[in-house]
């Protein structure tokens, strides 16, 4: 008999009061986070420290953590040849009332501010220097090898999931990952600074079909078109082999399958490119 972990209710840290919570990462990591400087989004809180540092409180699922216990953070210490900021101090519990973990991450703070937020309206200035350094931490993460397996919008991604995904609004493509690859898995503008390059929120890498991280970027640029182009042709080897088609797949058939938003500016752009791939890739 398989067990399955009590699922979590739906919680938005933007709304719901945090105190008692950043009380206990203080006394922890021994800390005083500065309220000015406070960061909340939906699953996670964010503050800048009294040691010149920065603390990422994040909550979780019991049912998202998966065997590789919610540590994203302080695993990706150990990779190399990637702009991120340096990983300092942990803790995390287990909530008393409800199915959920906390984690907080300590780390160096970044070194410029975030692009944008995770999907952009506009097109950010980047320059050729900001591109070769998003092309040459992706290409290291992606000859880097590990036991985790990745885990998209905090959902473990297998060949299970992305047939399941892909095959929702395409059913007769043929969805058999060929490579698995180290990815990030939450590469959006909110992730990344500029002007000089860092990818931040580790959280969610792993293992994934090769392309993940190539195509989520990609449909987060989606809703300026001359950016999604200036993506693909950056990640052209990575979006351009038979992985990259499925994961482009994958990520548009979360754009415009059953839960799509008629008002989303990436919803025509997505279908537009989804459905020669579909054609493409069918059995």
């Amino acid at each position: 008999m398989t067990l399955s972990s009590p699922v979590a209710r739906r919680s938005d840290l933007r709304r719901e009061p945090v105190d008692v919570v950043v009380d206990r990462v203080e006394r922890s990591l021994q800390v005083r986070l500065d309220q000015d400087t406070v960061v909340r989004k939906r699953r996670s809180v964010g503050a800048r420290t009294d040691r010149g540092t920065w603390v990422r409180i994040e909550r979780r699922g019991l049912d998202r953590i998966g065997v590789q216990g919610g540590d994203g953070t302080a695993a990706a210490e150990a990779l190399q040849g990637i702009s991120k900021p340096a990983w300092l101090a942990g803790v995390a519990w287990r909530d008393e009332e409800e199915p959920v973990v906390w984690r907080a991450d300590e780390t160096a703070l970044l070194p410029s501010s975030p692009v944008g937020s995770a999907v952009v309206a506009r097109e950010p200035d980047l320059s050729s220097g900001w591109w070769s350094g998003l092309n040459a931490s992706l290409d290291a993460l992606a000859a880097q090898r590990t036991n985790r397996i990745a885990t998209p919008d905090t959902e473990t991604i297998t060949q299970g999931l992305v047939t399941a995904t892909i095959q929702r609004v395409f059913p007769d493509v043929d969805a058999t990952v060929g490579e698995w690859v180290s990815a990030h898995a939450d590469l959006n503008w909110a992730n990344m600074t500029a002007p000089q390059f860092c990818v931040f929120d580790w959280e969610d890498w792993g293992m994934a079909p090769r392309g993940l991280d190539a195509a989520t970027l990609w449909g987060a640029s989606l809703a300026v078109p001359a950016l999604a182009d200036r993506v693909r042709e950056e990640r052209r080897k990575d979006l351009e082999s038979r992985d990259g088609k499925l994961m482009t797949l994958f990520v548009a058939a979360k754009i415009i399958g059953p839960y799509a938003l008629p008002e989303d500016p990436r919803l025509e752009p997505a279908r537009e490119m989804a459905e020669p791939l579909a054609c493409d890739l069918t059995s």
